[in-house]
């Protein structure tokens, strides 16, 4: 097969899916950026309480800069800003979070800063036939966690005229990268153990579908691989049933892509696999552009220095090479980062050399004064004493007085 023509192009074999996967690294040459940002939502008179999403979404305003609003399972606001280039995007996506937190702070809600909801237990408000499908296929207690309790931020990049070394500058930072950004420590008001509980999450999941794909050789083929040996978390039924819902069904038995092109029974389409490719979630994901997506939420304000920074590393020839030299040693190192952010010597150490390139690219890269300024001052309070954001929760969570409601009531002003 040469093409994939229309979604009820049969797939009749692996020769197939690769073709797919391999459509999945042709994108945009450019150097554009898009950023998705997922934001929990605190009652600020109650923080231990569930906030609806109803009345979230009735108290957002316009948006100014032009951002999509979506919601999670949980009821997590997402704000997916316009790409563009570094300084530009930042720039539209900033002026939307700036006028969702007045918004809802008028309203007695507060926008955490966090990767995993520090206080509520998982509870689901979605009801949408893809969640229902995912909810039984994930189960309890660490697929309801990841739907209804965590939030990221996602850093989507152009591929640019080489995307290989792109993909694997995207997996060979990640450790180093979510030990520097680690900010989900605390479940149900405790320590849960790592710093990047939201990682950890992750990590007790199906890991056909959660981890890392292989970085080094052909991108394509690697991708090609995942998407057969991933198990399948549902098939489309014949028909739906008469109600507007999707007509897929949980798949339970463990059989993956593979399995099914082996089967003579409903061969599947391009339609089904690209759902399949959907339901799949590894720390970096091929779309026809970058999805990276192994970073915990940030707070509000802070947010523009993880995007900058993944963004100078990865798109910045000069400061790449700079930073996969010192993260070298580092590879790998996923569940070490996420359970000890930046107080494993190594990927301290790494994290200094990679916020130094960053620091000296981002000029480079368009960003202004203000912006390469709260990089430097990130590293001072964080990079530099080994102290992920993570640290500064796990202090208030043990400090007296019970801080941490009112430091999530109040965006982190105490």
């Amino acid at each position: 097969m040469t093409g994939l023509a229309t979604e009820d192009t049969l797939i009749r074999n692996a020769s197939d899916v690769e073709t797919f996967a391999r459509q999945c690294f042709l994108g945009s040459p450019g150097d554009h950026v898009g950023i998705e940002l997922e934001f929990l939502v605190f009652d600020r008179t109650a923080p231990a309480r569930q906030v609806p999403v109803a009345r979230i979404a009735g108290a957002l305003p316009p948006l100014p800069g032009g951002s999509l609003v979506t919601f999670e399972p949980g009821g997590q606001l997402e704000l997916s800003g316009p790409p563009g280039s570094l300084p530009g995007a930042i720039a539209l996506l900033a002026a939307d979070v700036n006028a969702v937190r007045r918004a809802l702070r008028d309203a007695g809600l507060a926008l955490g800063g966090v990767g995993l909801d520090p206080l509520r237990p998982a509870r689901r408000q979605l009801r949408l036939p893809r969640y229902e499908v995912m909810a039984r296929f994930l189960g309890t207690p660490y697929g309801s966690l990841m739907m209804c309790s965590t939030a990221s931020i996602q850093v989507n990049l152009d591929l640019g005229d080489r995307p290989a070394a792109r993909w694997e500058r995207a997996h060979l930072l990640g450790p180093v990268l979510v030990a520097a950004f680690a900010n989900s420590p605390l479940s149900e008001g405790r320590p849960c153990g790592w710093m990047s509980g939201r990682q950890a999450v992750w990590e007790r999941l199906d890991r056909t579908r959660t981890a890392a794909v292989p970085a080094s050789g052909d991108p394509g083929a690697a991708w090609a691989d995942y998407l057969l040996d991933a198990r399948l978390m549902a098939v489309r039924e014949s028909a739906g049933n008469g109600d507007g819902a999707e007509p897929y069904r949980p798949v339970l038995d463990g059989s993956t892509f593979r399995d099914r092109l082996a089967s003579s029974e409903h061969p599947p389409t391009l339609a089904d696999l690209t759902y399949h490719a959907t339901t799949l979630f590894p720390p970096v994901r091929p779309r026809g552009w970058l999805e990276i997506r192994y970073l915990d939420a940030q707070h509000p304000a802070s947010w523009p220095v993880c995007a900058a920074v993944t963004h100078a590393l990865v798109m910045d020839d000069r400061a790449a090479d700079a930073a996969l030299a010192a993260a070298g040693p580092c590879a790998g190192m996923w569940s070490a980062a996420a359970r000890h952010g930046l107080s494993e010597p190594r990927l301290r150490r790494a994290a200094g050399a990679c916020f130094r390139a960053a620091l000296s690219a981002l000029p480079r890269l368009g960003a202004g004064p203000a912006l390469v300024c709260e990089v430097a001052a990130f590293a001072d309070r964080h990079v530099t004493p080994g102290r992920a954001p993570a640290a500064d929760l796990l202090d208030l969570a043990r400090g007296p007085g019970g801080r941490l409601p009112d430091w999530l009531a109040e965006e982190g002003r105490i």
